[in-house]
């Protein structure tokens, strides 16, 4: 699979200022399109510097049905849901917090109300040497990629998912350097997707609330990159969601089956009591 979705095609909204369980800033979400629920992370009120983060999960329609926490787990950078031949519901995160951030990956069910601790979890550390790992899943070509740092420098790694999960990191797919995502490389990271042969990310701040909403409507920006060269192929600022107010932009994922496309997702609303909304170009 290597369809390449066209980052110059205009966002549509699909989801306009939900709520999640905590008033904190989504950090990114994904999809899981076999039960058509949509599952968001965010770090606690507080639980920044421990990585504590909360687990949302919602329909498609934004509607909150459950949440979990994940005490020092890190900063929720990145997820994937799995989809197990058995029907099993698997969510990746990054683990192992450490200075607010993950430095392995993991995976586990979703159990509304609960609360893990690394301790109650399998920890994995499939690039050693490495720090701040970062997962995400395509279903549809059945990939596992982590974004990870070595010796400070960010990179990719891609698995066939049924290696990664057997722990054979071996062979992995694609090894690359991370294409700068943003034109100025001071701008931060704010999060990625992966589809087929193209990984996707995101860069951007949130509005100056001094000047917000401001004449030039942000600095975010999406970017694709090409895992069999390693090039970046594509970079384009976004104005989707231009109107909301603060307007971090914050994760995104790929949507395959129903309204497929590449999901950008923005904060917004007043601290304490921030919302999320989902805005997509679509997957032609």
């Amino acid at each position: 699979m290597t369809d390449r979705i066209d980052l110059g095609v205009p966002a549509q909204r699909r989801l306009k200022e939900k709520a999640l369980h905590e008033g904190t800033v989504l950090q990114s979400f994904a999809f899981d399109e076999v039960h058509r629920h949509l599952y968001v992370l965010q770090v606690r009120r507080g639980g920044i510097g421990a990585g504590h983060l909360c687990l949302n999960k919602l329909d498609l329609q934004g509607t909150l049905l459950g949440h979990m926490h994940l005490q020092g787990f890190g900063h929720g950078v990145s997820m994937g849901v799995q989809n197990a031949a058995d029907g099993t519901v698997w969510i990746w995160t990054e683990a192992e917090a450490k200075g607010g951030y993950g430095q392995a990956v993991t995976r586990f069910r979703f159990a509304a109300g609960a609360t893990r601790t690394v301790a109650d979890v399998r920890t994995r550390k499939p690039i050693p040497g490495s720090t701040n790992n970062q997962p995400t899943v395509c279903m549809a070509s059945e990939r596992i990629a982590v974004r990870y740092r070595l010796k400070g420098k960010p990179r990719y790694r891609v698995w066939d998912l049924d290696a990664f999960v057997n722990r054979d990191y071996g062979d992995p797919v694609a090894d690359i350097a991370q294409p700068d995502p943003h034109p100025d490389p001071e701008i931060p990271f704010q999060g990625y997707a992966l589809h087929g042969d193209h990984l996707y990310q995101l860069a951007g701040t949130a509005y100056d609330p001094e000047t917000n909403p401001p004449a030039a409507f942000g600095n975010a920006y999406v970017s694709c990159v090409d895992l069999t060269t390693g090039e970046l192929v594509q970079r384009m600022r976004t104005e989707a969601g231009r109107s909301l107010t603060f307007r971090e932009p914050e994760g995104l994922a790929v949507r395959h089956k129903t309204e497929p496309g590449l999901y950008l997702g923005l904060a917004s609303g007043a601290a304490g009591a921030r919302r999320f909304s989902l805005y997509a170009k679509p997957l032609t």
